[in-house]
């Protein structure tokens, strides 16, 4: 039993990602994003093609939003981190984390200082 939980443990480990914001600058508005809170949801999406606040209204309110841009506008939105990131940075970060379609949700937790681990699955919003 030991040696079940401890392999559900492990693949469930490494199954998620990790994601460090000392390697993937996120700019808010003003600003570089830091990121302060113990969880976030991760939001990746395009504001050509999707509306923010719709997008909103499906991801549950328990934790701050961080809205990662890939058509790379900079605004200031209520309630969400809204931020974009240089192309070479946004490619990286859907390619480490085979997303294949947008918007994409995703909730991560602290790890350690500005790493922080993929804590669900990527659920694409419709």
């Amino acid at each position: 039993m030991v040696a079940a939980f401890f392999f559900y443990y492990n693949y469930k480990f490494h199954q998620y990602k990790f994601i460090d914001f000392d390697k993937l600058i996120f700019y808010t508005k003003n600003d570089i994003f830091k990121p302060q809170k113990k969880e976030y949801y991760l939001l990746i999406f395009s504001s050509h093609m999707s509306n923010l606040d719709d997008l909103i209204k499906k991801i549950p309110k328990d934790y701050p939003i961080i809205a990662v841009d890939i058509y790379q506008k900079r605004k200031n939105y209520k309630n969400v981190i809204y931020t974009t990131a240089g192309i070479n940075t946004i490619i990286k970060l859907i390619q480490y984390l085979n997303i294949y379609e947008v918007p994409v949700v995703l909730k991560i937790k602290k790890y350690h200082k500005n790493v922080y681990k993929q804590d669900s699955p990527l659920e694409v919003l419709k």
